[in-house]
């Protein structure tokens, strides 16, 4: 089984640096975590659905948004 994570800020001006600590501190490899900095107002996001390709049945994703 291998672990993925998504995070995602609303604006530029955010910072995902809290979300990707905590991802890396659950175990996932940095090389695993996907990150946009788009609105969640749609799914018109490019990291978003990376992992989604490449996943197996028991492959893990870890959102937060």
């Amino acid at each position: 089984m291998d672990q993925y994570a998504y995070a995602r800020v609303s604006s530029r001006d955010q910072n995902l640096t809290r979300q990707i600590s905590a991802f890396l501190e659950f175990g996932i490899l940095r090389n695993r975590i996907y990150c946009d900095k788009k609105s969640g107002k749609d799914f018109e996001r490019t990291q978003y659905t990376h992992p989604f390709a490449i996943l197996v049945p028991t492959d893990e994703v870890h959102c937060v948004t």
